[in-house]
């Protein structure tokens, strides 16, 4: 039996790991569940999951959970420094960190630090602060079982090859909904469009990151802390049908790829049993359903977040947590109205134009830097808009 916290279980991730939790009740507890502001959700997971313990962020939904919940034997905490508090108790086995965007990295680096193994669902951590946490994990002797698709097709790959060189890894990316379209046709691309992923569910900040291609573009430079690589090592091709989730070259020309059809429980499931391969009932993959798999260039020229992306990963230091800040708020323009989609990507190059670049940053330089480009950005898009009215 393992005990399970999972930071974010209200979200997308989050409810799909519970659903993995909840087909495998012999051998995963569900021991912490924590939500930023989502109450309801979170007391109907509660009660179904009886967990130790049940974080609320948003102290404003404190009363509520609390009352909820006042006639089980649950512990109802609230703030972000009981978050970090209940990923070091000593029953937790993993912690499956499914909070969206910068908002994980504390709570990551504590459940590091008190030695509990990572299901890494928040890529932003390594995104922002890949060196730093990497050598936590070393010091502290704590595996990072990766949970996005990608990452966790590159894990399989890698298994039982630990003797043998990467020549290169190749992640595989869908294209978003606006695969072949032009600049022209992205001006005036809305919310809605942009929401309508066509082959995975993902929460809105996700499903305009693969939009835009910025996801896949954090995802290199998670890989490249992931798996030791440099930037020339890792490539990326569009694969509309997303069924190969990525593949490992070795230095012999050899190629392996994982394949299955998109479902996120897989790959979680992955991360939560291993080293072992649960059975489940889940949708499998036929050739003769998906005669057809192509691949192509992604364009960088229309989608250039992608490219920024590498460019802030050859450029090191505290560039990648200059790229994510200002992507976080230049995603939460668009979904606001305040920004439009290409416009994202100006705000983006200009925030890495113009914040402060640090070349060895500690923990606090990431803080500081994450907090001045939130700054920075936020007021460019007032700049643009007078609807850029959202939370920094």
């Amino acid at each position: 039996m393992k005990n399970i916290a999972i930071l974010g279980s209200t979200g997308s991730i989050g409810t799909q790991a519970l659903e993995v939790i909840g087909a495998n009740p012999s051998l995963f507890k569900a021991y912490v569940l924590t939500a930023n502001s989502s109450a309801t959700l979170l007391i109907q997971q509660a009660l179904q999951f009886k967990p130790a313990y049940v974080v609320i962020c948003d102290e404003s939904k404190y009363a509520e959970v609390k009352e909820a919940l006042s006639n089980t034997d649950i512990k109802v905490l609230t703030g972000i420094n009981a978050v970090n508090e209940v990923v070091a108790q000593a029953e937790v086995d993993t912690v499956l960190t499914a909070m969206v965007g910068f908002a994980g990295l504390q709570s990551t680096i504590a459940a590091i630090k008190a030695g509990k193994d990572i299901a890494l669902a928040n890529k932003e951590t390594l995104v922002v602060a890949g060196e730093l946490i990497t050598d936590l994990a070393k010091q502290h002797d704590v595996k990072i079982l990766p949970v996005d698709s990608e990452h966790s097709a590159i894990y399989q790959c890698l298994v039982g090859e630990e003797n043998n060189a990467i020549e290169k890894i190749i992640l595989t990316a869908s294209g978003g909904p606006f695969r072949g379209k032009t600049l022209a046709h992205l001006t005036n691309v809305t919310r809605e469009h942009a929401l309508k992923h066509p082959n995975w569910v993902m929460g809105a900040k996700i499903t305009i990151d693969s939009a835009t291609l910025m996801n896949k573009g954090l995802e290199v430079i998670e890989a490249k802390w992931l798996f030791d690589l440099a930037a020339d090592q890792i490539d990326v091709i569009v694969h509309p049908q997303s069924i190969i989730h990525s593949m490992v070259q070795f230095e012999d020309g050899s190629i392996k790829a994982q394949m299955g059809l998109p479902d996120m429980k897989l790959p979680i499931q992955y991360a939560l049993a291993y080293p072992a391969r649960l059975k489940n009932n889940f949708k499998r993959f036929s050739f003769t359903d998906h005669p057809t798999l192509t691949f192509e260039k992604p364009d960088l020229e229309t989608f250039r977040n992608l490219g920024l992306a590498f460019e802030a990963l050859n450029k090191g230091g505290n560039m990648p947590c200059i790229i994510n800040a200002a992507n976080e708020i230049a995603v939460a323009g668009f979904l606001n109205s305040a920004v439009g989609f290409i416009a994202m990507s100006d705000v983006i190059e200009n925030c890495m134009q113009s914040i402060s670049y640090q070349t060895q940053p500690t923990l606090d330089d990431y803080l500081n830097t994450d907090k001045e480009t939130r700054i920075f950005a936020h007021n460019l898009i007032n700049r643009m808009s007078s609807k850029a009215s959202y939370i920094i």
